[in-house]
């Protein structure tokens, strides 16, 4: 039976190398996943339907615009068929707190079997944040880093309400790349 599958984690918690690693294990073994992000996914649904021409415009849809891109994404990625693995954020950290990056009518269209948080220790995070020149991102201490971590477990816990799915934590400390990829590929089998 085909899964649907939605793998987030915060910035820098290295999400899509584990992610990599999972597929290619799996891979080996014949199990296909499709690999989808949410955010091209509703961006090619605004550019196809000619609301921007860019992803840069995207930030200044009205709020309106963008709950009907996010329905309309949501609808897209459900219509997928096979194994589907819908890399996003359970949250977004802005300055006037923090956002679902699911909300419930995305939720709804998609309709998952299991989210995969990828956590790992607040300072690791801090540390692979400072050290990766190829990223710009906001000034933020392992403190804050934890907040949006347990947010996320909120969060995955609220999205599991709504559609009966279940949430698994896969760690991916340090050093530790080859376990967290094997617990991954576990849960996605």
């Amino acid at each position: 039976m085909a899964k649907k599958v939605i793998i987030t984690g915060v910035p820098g918690v290295g999400k899509t190398t584990v992610v990599n690693e999972a597929l290619k294990k799996l891979k080996e073994e014949g199990v296909e996943y499709q690999m989808v992000n949410f955010g091209t996914v509703m961006f090619e649904v605004a550019k196809s339907d000619g609301t921007v021409q860019d992803r840069d415009q995207m930030r200044t849809l009205d709020r309106t615009v963008q709950k009907r891109l996010q329905q309309l994404a949501g609808q897209a990625i459900a219509q997928i068929s096979g194994n589907v693995l819908v890399d996003t954020h359970a949250s977004v950290k802005t300055p006037k707190g923090y956002l679902a990056g699911l909300p419930e009518w995305v939720l709804r269209e998609i309709m998952p079997d299991i989210i995969i948080l990828v956590e790992t220790d607040d300072d690791q995070i801090l540390m692979r944040r400072l050290s990766d020149e190829t990223r710009t991102r906001d000034k933020e201490g392992s403190r804050s880093i934890g907040e949006h971590q347990q947010f996320n477990r909120s969060i995955a816990a609220a999205y599991a309400m709504v559609t009966g799915c279940t949430i698994r934590i896969v760690a991916n400390p340090d050093h530790l790349l080859e376990h967290a990829a094997s617990e991954m590929a576990d849960v996605l089998r």
